[in-house]
């Protein structure tokens, strides 16, 4: 059951954000994971590299995926994937298990490879992009289904965005990196409602952030 909210009561009794609810994949995903926040530098490679994969796509149709794609390209571990040549990008033009898109595996390639760099640079990934966290006094007071498809992208995406490109890398646009930023929990994009909303938020409250 679905209503203009934007909210989904499942079988469980519980209301979840509508996309949430949609599908037991998604279901899982939404529950445990999207929103969370997320400080390891190979999870934040992977998102950032899946949501790239997952543009003109669905994110169902990545999610379903993922499993393939963290073998096809080592774990993410971008150090290791910074090394890949052109035998792996012929390799993973072969494997039907992943997203088959030449411009999109080059551009993994080149963004571990910028990533390398971004860390001995800054520190870490995650000590860079959680710079990018909006005041809190920004963000809307109610967060309803409309106001968030109205917000496909933030200043701030568009600011790490902008940011990324500077250095190099590849399938980052602003509302890539929005939806990014959802995901790994520096926003809690969670409606008003949703009963995960007030737990991730006390998960980013008690969150350390990176330095």
């Amino acid at each position: 059951m679905t209503g203009k909210d934007g909210l989904a009561v499942g079988e469980d009794g519980r209301k979840r954000c509508v996309w949430g609810g949609s599908t037991p994949d998604y279901a899982v995903y939404h529950d445990r994971e999207w929103g969370r926040p997320v400080d390891d530098d190979i999870r934040l490679f992977e998102k950032i590299c899946l949501e790239g994969f997952q543009s003109g796509l669905s994110w169902l149709t990545i999610l379903r995926k993922r499993e393939n794609f963290r073998k096809a390209f080592a774990g993410f571990d971008f150090r290791k994937v910074a090394r890949f040549g052109d035998r792996d990008v012929e390799r993973l033009l072969g494997d039907a298990g992943i997203v088959r898109h030449r411009g999109k595996i080059e551009s993994t390639i080149n963004n571990a490879r910028r990533a390398v760099e971004l860390v001995e640079a800054e520190g870490s990934l995650a000590a860079f992009v959680w710079r990018y966290e909006p005041d809190p006094k920004t963000r809307p007071k109610r967060l309803d289904w409309e106001t968030l498809r109205a917000m496909p992208k933030t200043p701030e995406s568009a600011a790490l965005s902008k940011e990324l490109k500077k250095r190099g890398w590849s399938f980052v646009g602003p509302t890539t990196i929005y939806a990014f930023m959802q995901g790994v929990g520096i926003v809690n994009d969670h409606v008003d409602g949703c009963f995960c909303r007030a737990e991730v938020e006390r998960q980013r409250k008690a969150f350390r952030r990176p330095a």
